[in-house]
């Protein structure tokens, strides 16, 4: 009898390691990014997550046609990891495209294809197009400035391509910029309907404290400009928590998070109405969840969580509110930011998709 109970363990044991294995789960396979540039080189990120239970390990990534570079996390994704694929498309052939990118690892035998579209254009006095923010006579192609999931010691860039449109000559200045920032135009100054970039870079060294950090920097858009409303460009930092201390039994128990969604919908608003709704966060780990931080945004959001301590198998109720009269003033994508203790799921966006009803 024994031998029979023996077998049939060791059988379920084989069993649990074969059905043991990675899975890849892309925030999104497909992406169209619209219009760019002519010979303004695009960068094309798609994030995933190895939802399974063994360490995921991508091989390769392929492209389509020369005109693209691949890269990718090349270190083992642990499970509930996050990792990253991107491409760059030079955009030196005028018109529509469409390319794909295949991913070899191991939790497939076949490829993964992902791929994106848009269409280059060469008109440079059209900037609409590529530029859809508008600063007065300036274009650019972002209204905001955004750092994610960086590490202490990291110095990431972020890049704004700034179209001049005016009939005079324009030198491109982000002004109050804090001590972690810095910036640099490429060129220093804009002939009439000529566009270049400003490369901002961000000190982490430098940040005042782990979780989100948040600022606003001004866009000059003229010789002697000053700060106000309609140049403000807001910055958002994400800097994750550092778990390199945690011990063995921590790291053997560790608090898990989990929401009950990661998007919100609010649309068809009356002009002035507050509209709220709740996200429920559960605690699926063997030790305290703790709510670090929690940001929005814009103006046009509220947000409040009834604890910020969650013990094992509890939940906290967060809710979220959009006041719609200020939908219009508020710049950038409206979300929901909430950093935790969680090592494997430190960051949560709620994404928030609200607009004003027409009449």
């Amino acid at each position: 009898m024994k031998k029979v109970f023996s077998l049939i363990f060791i059988l379920c044991a084989l069993t649990f390691v074969v059905n043991a294995q990675p899975h890849i789960s892309f925030d999104t396979k497909s992406q169209n990014i619209g219009y760019i540039l002519w010979r303004n080189p695009v960068t094309v990120k798609y994030s995933f997550t190895n939802t399974g239970d063994k360490p995921l390990v991508i091989s390769n990534v392929t492209v389509s046609c020369g005109c693209m570079e691949a890269d990718w996390t090349k270190t083992p994704v642990p499970v509930g990891g996050k990792g990253e694929v991107t491409a760059v498309y030079d955009a030196e052939a005028i018109g529509k495209f469409y390319r794909e990118i295949g991913v070899y690892c191991n939790a497939s035998n076949l490829p993964l294809y992902l791929d994106f579209s848009g269409e280059v254009t060469a008109d440079p006095k059209d900037y609409s197009f590529t530029h859809e923010f508008g600063f007065g006579a300036i274009r650019t192609n972002k209204d905001e400035i955004v750092f994610d999931d960086v590490n202490k010691g990291d110095k990431p860039q972020f890049e704004i391509l700034v179209a001049n449109t005016s009939n005079k000559a324009y030198s491109p200045v982000l002004m109050h910029l804090p001590p972690y920032l810095s910036a640099k135009a490429e060129p220093e100054v804009l002939g009439s309907q000529k566009n270049g970039k400003i490369i901002v870079t961000l000190n982490t060294d430098k940040l005042p404290k782990l979780g989100v950090t948040r600022t606003t920097v001004y866009l000059s858009r003229f010789m002697g400009d000053k700060v106000n409303s309609e140049n403000e460009i807001p910055v958002s930092v994400v800097l994750l928590p550092d778990f390199s201390f945690l011990s063995e039994q921590q790291k053997l128990n560790p608090p898990a998070v989990e929401i009950s969604t990661t998007s919100l919908e609010y649309s068809g608003l009356k002009p002035k109405q507050k509209k709220s709704q709740t996200v429920i966060i559960t605690n699926k780990g063997k030790s305290n969840l703790e709510i670090l931080d929690l940001q929005v945004f814009t103006m046009a959001l509220n947000v409040k969580v009834n604890k910020h301590i969650i013990k094992p198998g509890e939940s906290a109720k967060m809710k979220v509110t959009v006041l719609a009269g200020n939908l219009s003033r508020s710049k950038g994508k409206p979300r929901v930011l909430m950093i935790t203790n969680d090592p494997n799921n430190p960051k949560i966006t709620i994404n928030i998709n609200a607009d004003i009803k027409k009449e």
